[in-house]
């Protein structure tokens, strides 16, 4: 336990809640942040049992669709006051939380894809929401291109060319992303850390934490 402010990263939860109470400090953290794909394919009473899931632990949370949730999710989200997809929450701490669901195309046809052109627009309006903050996490349900949280089986990189050339002019302090399950891993492209806790029902989360030197961010794993 620590006294620090700490925030408990998650995504690529896909219907599957089964080992959200082992993450241990669940109830204490700060906030508890969803970085997308909280379903499979699913609307809104599917993303409703994920998140009332969550609330039933910790009621803070920021969240996002990602590809396999349906549009309508985002909607859902803002009405429930949590929704961060191109815009941003700041806490009290100072640390602002911005936001990009959906993913760059996929050979999948999943519900919520979009083009590199528009996630880019929908990084910048969630990063006006936030440039003033000291401390600043950005939320991407996408990986940045060519790090070793984009990677497909074979090796070949997947991410979004829009994503990193924003990280790397903006260089928030985290980015917590998602959607490439067999890419748990961490990476750094200048100052930015970049976390990718893999899919929720494999274990994996991340502890971002608040301390006198600033934001770090480390890989967890429920045991």
């Amino acid at each position: 336990m620590t006294g620090r402010a700490f925030w408990l990263g998650m995504g690529d939860i896909h219907d599957d809640i089964s080992l959200l109470r082992r993450i241990p400090d669940l109830d204490s953290a700060s906030g508890i942040v969803v970085s997308g794909d909280l379903t499979i394919k699913g609307g809104v009473a599917a993303a409703k049992r994920v998140i009332e899931a969550i609330r039933g632990v910790n009621p803070v949370i920021l969240a996002q669709i990602g590809n396999m949730d349906k549009a309508e999710v985002d909607a859902y989200l803002t009405g429930e006051g949590i929704n961060i997809h191109a815009t941003g929450r700041v806490t009290a701490q100072g640390v602002g939380f911005f936001g990009c669901g959906w993913s760059t195309p996929t050979p999948f046809g999943t519900p919520s894809e979009a083009g590199e052109d528009r996630i880019g627009a929908w990084l910048e309006a969630a990063y006006e929401t936030v440039a003033h903050c000291p401390h600043l996490v950005l939320v991407s349900h996408t990986p940045p291109l060519g790090t070793a949280t984009d990677r497909v089986g074979a090796g070949t990189h997947v991410g979004s060319r829009a994503v990193r050339d924003f990280i790397e002019r903006v260089q928030p302090d985290v980015c917590l992303t998602g959607h490439i399950h067999e890419s748990t891993a961490m990476d750094t492209l200048g100052r930015t850390v970049v976390v990718n806790p893999g899919a929720l029902a494999a274990g994996g989360y991340a502890r971002i934490e608040l301390g006198p030197e600033g934001l770090s961010a480390r890989l967890c794993r429920i045991v």
